[in-house]
């Protein structure tokens, strides 16, 4: 393997695309030995349009089998499975803000009720009976930060939206995982995705600290690991996957990853116009520090608000200096061994 910036090298014409730790890799699956290999396939999730629905949840489970894993509210949300695992190949995050939509129209908001003030209020205020007329509404707090709670009304009623944004695993460009995988169980696929053999698994579990998104994970029962396919069964002839079939209002899309490139381009420049100024998209950039992701996404907010690192990084990229620095210390060890035989009284 060599490092980043020698990626492309004429060989006769021919561009050769070389296996690489980080940077930029244009095509993965000739870099992982496919000659011919068809067009990079991937997921462009647009949370914009997301509902909360958990369709592609459910269809991701009865696709693939994995096995029901309970229902738990966080106690923060209406989210009842919590994040991805072993058994949660898809999940629907829900985030509750105090903050306006960008671009809504006026006379659309929810008139200011503010939601949090009465969910702390129920159970402690009796009912005032039929017929009775229920009491203004209190004003926003004095010390609410500035411009995240937004006054809408006269009577000081608030603003609330939702973000929802269904997560998956990213397939990394350059995947630490499968780096780190000692028996190949992990491998990289003609369309570019990752996916893991659970036969060849050995349950050794090195690739779950390996993911800079916390992804893969391993089965209590017999420690081997799970995630995401991409539905690699079903684009073998020709279909999308389950969670991007099943999907009401097209958040998760599926294509050609420079196709979705593009048209997440064209939506966050949409959302601009419209005023949504906190759009932006996360994990498409090729120069980031795992050299893109195949599953990307359109956000409202900073990554931080929805679990997901700023700034990801590759987790195997600095192996080949640390190789090189213990090699230099072997040398230097086996050196001062040998002088000190020969330097020795005799």
């Amino acid at each position: 393997m060599t490092e980043a910036g020698t990626a492309a090298t004429g060989t006769g014409g021919t561009a050769r695309w070389e296996n690489q730790w980080y940077g930029p890799q244009p095509n993965v699956a000739q870099a992982a030995g496919y000659a011919d290999a068809p067009p990079r396939m991937g997921f462009f999730t647009d949370t914009s349009v997301c509902i909360g629905c958990k369709a592609c949840e459910v269809a991701c489970k009865e696709w693939n089998s994995v096995p029901e894993d309970g229902l738990e509210l966080t106690g923060m949300s209406y989210d009842n499975t919590q994040g991805l695992g072993a058994d949660t190949w898809r999940h629907v995050a829900f985030i509750e803000q105090r903050k306006l939509l960008g671009g809504q129209e006026p006379g659309v908001d929810d008139g200011g009720f503010d939601a949090f003030e009465a969910a702390r209020q129920l159970g402690s205020t009796p009912s005032p009976g039929p017929g009775a007329t229920a009491p203004p509404p209190e004003p926003s707090p004095a010390d609410a930060p500035a411009g995240t709670i937004s006054p809408v009304s006269p009577d000081g009623r608030t603003e609330l939206r939702w973000l929802m944004s269904s997560d998956v695993c990213k397939h990394c460009t350059h995947a630490a995982c499968l780096d780190v995988c000692p028996t190949g169980a992990l491998f990289r696929t003609e369309f570019g995705t990752v996916v893991v053999q659970q036969d060849v698994c050995n349950g050794c579990g090195y690739c779950v600290p390996a993911c800079p998104y916390g992804v893969i994970d391993q089965r209590k029962e017999d420690g081997r690991v799970w995630k995401c396919t991409l539905c690699y069964d079903r684009l073998g002839v020709g279909m999308e996957p389950a969670c991007a079939k099943s999907c009401p209002t097209d958040s998760i899309q599926f294509g050609p990853l420079d196709e979705l490139r593009e048209r997440a381009a064209a939506r966050v420049a949409r959302l601009h116009a419209a005023g949504v100024t906190d759009a932006r998209l996360y994990g498409e950039s090729p120069d980031d520090g795992v050299g893109g992701d195949g599953a990307f996404f359109l956000l409202l907010d900073e990554p931080e608000v929805y679990g997901l690192p700023p700034d990801p990084v590759v987790t195997t990229r600095d192996l080949p200096a640390m190789w090189k620095h213990a090699a230099t210390a072997a040398v230097s060890l086996v050196a001062l061994s040998v002088a000190s035989f020969v330097r020795r009284p005799r």
